[in-house]
C-alpha cells in the first residue's frame, strides 16, 4: 500500500513527523507537505507563482504553497505512482464544525479525495501538542484499519455495517488525552459554532490600522451526535464529509420559482 502524507503546519510540525511515525509501519509513505504553516487556506491553490518542490533533512519534501498545492502537484505529475490513501495531520487543533470549511488540513486530504483517492484529516482537539504520541498512535491504529477495508466497507468495523460509496473523505478529531484515557471510535455529524470573535484592530508603525482575524466562536450546536459532543466525552470523533454543497431541500422551492 502507498500512502501520500501532507499537513497545513508545515513539513517541521511535531504531528506530521509524529503521524508518519504511525503509519509508515502499515504502507510505504511520502510526504509533501507546505514548507511554512498554512493554517486555515482550505482548499486554495496557487495560481499565479510557480511552485518548488524540495527535500528537507528530515526526508520530507515540502512545497512553497499551500496544503491543497501539496496534493495536487503530487496526483498530476510528481509522483509516479497513485496512493492508495491520501492522510493528512496531524493538526494543532481542532478541526470541528464550521472549521472544517476553511482548514488546510481538511483541505489537503479533500484534495485526494477530488482525484478520487479515499483520505483522511486528522486532528488533535486542543493546541500544543499535548499527548501527541496517544493521538499519533490512535491514529496509526485508525489508517492501518482503513487500509485493510480497502475495497470494502471503511466503517464495518467502527459502526454498524453500512454500504459507502468510494472514494470517501473522514474528519477525524482526537482529544488531548493519554493513550488509555481515549475513548472509543464515534462517528458523528459536524456541529456549529457562533460565529468569531470580533476582529482584532492595532495601530502599524506607520499609523495605518492593522487588522487580525479573531479568535473562532464557541460551540453552537454540540448535542449529541456531533463531533464537539464526542470529542468533549474524550472519543475520537470521525466525521464523513461530502464536497457536494447543493442544497437538495430548497431545489424544488427555488425550480418554482425560476
Amino acid at each position: 500500500m502507498n500512502i501520500l502524507l501532507s499537513n497545513d503546519d508545515g513539513y517541521l510540525a511535531p504531528g506530521l513527523k509524529a503521524l508518519y511515525e504511525a503509519i509508515k509501519p502499515h504502507a510505504h509513505v511520502v510526504v509533501i507537505a507546505p514548507e511554512h504553516n498554512n493554517s486555515a487556506k482550505s482548499n486554495s491553490l496557487t495560481l499565479n507563482a510557480p511552485l518548488y518542490v524540495h527535500e528537507g533533512s528530515n526526508g520530507f519534501h515540502y512545497v512553497n504553497g499551500t496544503p491543497a498545492d501539496c496534493v495536487h502537484i503530487a496526483l498530476t505529475g510528481y509522483l509516479d505512482w497513485r496512493p492508495d490513501l491520501v492522510v493528512s495531520g496531524i493538526n494543532n487543533g481542532a478541526n470541528m464544525g464550521d472549521d472544517t470549511i476553511y482548514s488546510g488540513t481538511v483541505g489537503a486530504a479533500m484534495e485526494g479525495y477530488l482525484f478520487g483517492i479515499p483520505a483522511v484529516a486528522f486532528s488533535q482537539v486542543e493546541k500544543g501538542w499535548a499527548h501527541l504520541d496517544a493521538a499519533a498512535e490512535k491514529a496509526g491504529e485508525l489508517v492501518a484499519q482503513l487500509l485493510a477495508t480497502l475495497g470494502g466497507d471503511p466503517v464495518a468495523s467502527l459502526a454498524t455495517p453500512a454500504t459507502c460509496e468510494f472514494p470517501w473523505l473522514l474528519n477525524v478529531n482526537i482529544p488531548n488525552r493519554a493513550f488509555d484515557q481515549i475513548g472509543n471510535y464515534e462517528v458523528t455529524r459536524l456541529g456549529r459554532r457562533h460565529a468569531a470573535q470580533a476582529v482584532i484592530q492595532q495601530p502599524s508603525p506607520r499609523g495605518e490600522t492593522m487588522y487580525w482575524i479573531g479568535q473562532a466562536g464557541e460551540a453552537r450546536d454540540a448535542a449529541p451526535g456531533t463531533d464537539f459532543h464526542a470529542t468533549s466525552n474524550g472519543c475520537i470523533s470521525i466525521t464523513p464529509l461530502q464536497v457536494d454543497l447543493t442544497d437538495h431541500a430548497a431545489l424544488g422551492r427555488w425550480a418554482a420559482c425560476a
